[in-house]
């Protein structure tokens, strides 16, 4: 209780003025970074830092906040390695109206990059990228990416992974996704790793039918969206899937039966959600449970996304040590 109510102190000190914030001593840059706790690997999925886009400059976000693993969004990653550029953007990639012009253009596009997927000098590239994250004392345990659907994007999706030295791949649960995904995980001798929203708020949501579609599939649980969305303890469900689930993502919402504001993301020790009764669970249990913060509530003016992933960070290890 004593480390808990420090957590929460430093969390509700942290959003005072930029000079109240709590502060780390400096680290020798020949120091390993650990941020696993107690035998809880604490992490973070990249999309925390959502706003900085340069490759380099993540990995040094991943240093400052003190992350020694983390689930990494592939998004930009191949333009970053020197891949031809979409000409048209994810989003307009999509549109069922693009002109005569955009079609021509996503054509030569996707024979560019098919070629550029098929030389195995451009593997290596992965290679020296997962140096760089493992050189800044950073693995990557899990990637965020596929480069599409058919069998031969999925297989070269999961080489990549694989290179990257992750565990799997992570996707937004689904029939489609848990089918095909999966198959592409057991050809690859790795995890398909799935994402919840809300989709456990709904009552024809069967997601034992979703994990026995391959003995690859697992699931990346993301507490916040369970309890904000099913107001259901997430504790409870880690109990019984825990060998089904490879990593959990990390946040604090209020819950479905809050009055004021339902399903809304918190500060860290300002909602709900009970992420100390979890994170002590999958510890004394030592079950080997990837734990992945995921930085959603807004940033305040004073601060940034790094700063918040160290303070979220900070408040797991009171929790775990």
């Amino acid at each position: 209780m004593a480390a808990l109510a420090f957590a929460a102190l430093l969390l509700t000190s942290s959003f005072t003025k930029e000079g109240d914030r709590p502060t780390e001593p400096a680290k020798d840059q020949t120091e390993t970074i650990n941020s696993k706790y107690g035998g809880v690997q604490i992490g973070a999925i990249t999309y925390s830092f959502r706003s900085i886009r340069d490759i380099d400059e993540v990995i040094q976000a991943c240093v400052d906040a003190g992350l020694s693993s983390v689930e990494l969004m592939g998004t930009g990653i191949e333009a970053y390695l020197g891949a031809p550029a979409n000409p048209l953007g994810w989003r307009r990639m999509r549109a069922d109206d693009k002109t005569d012009e955009e079609k021509t253009a996503l054509d030569k596009y996707q024979e560019e990059i098919k070629v550029w997927r098929a030389d195995p000098a451009n593997m290596d590239k992965y290679v020296e990228l997962r140096k760089k994250f493992n050189d800044a004392g950073v693995n990557v345990h899990i990637y965020k990416w596929v480069a599409g659907m058919s069998e031969e994007e999925l297989d070269y999706s999961f080489q990549v992974a694989k290179t990257l030295g992750a565990i799997g791949i992570t996707a937004e649960i689904g029939e489609e996704n848990c089918k095909l995904i999966g198959a592409a995980a057991e050809r690859a001798g790795m995890l398909a790793i799935f994402h919840n929203h809300m989709q456990y708020a709904r009552e024809d949501f069967d997601v034992d039918a979703l994990l026995a579609l391959s003995p690859a599939n697992r699931l990346n649980f993301d507490i916040g969206h369970y309890f904000g969305s099913t107001g259901k303890n997430p504790a409870e469900f880690i109990k019984k899937y825990h060998t089904q689930i490879a990593s959990i993502h990390l946040k604090d919402k209020t819950g479905a039966s809050n009055e004021t504001m339902k399903n809304a993301n918190q500060v860290w020790g300002q909602g709900e959600t009970p992420i100390a009764e979890v994170l002590q669970l999958i510890q004394q249990n030592q079950w080997d449970i990837y734990c992945d913060i995921e930085l959603e509530y807004k940033v305040a003016p004073w601060s940034n996304p790094v700063k918040e992933v160290k303070t979220c960070r900070e408040f797991c290890r009171q929790i775990l040590l």
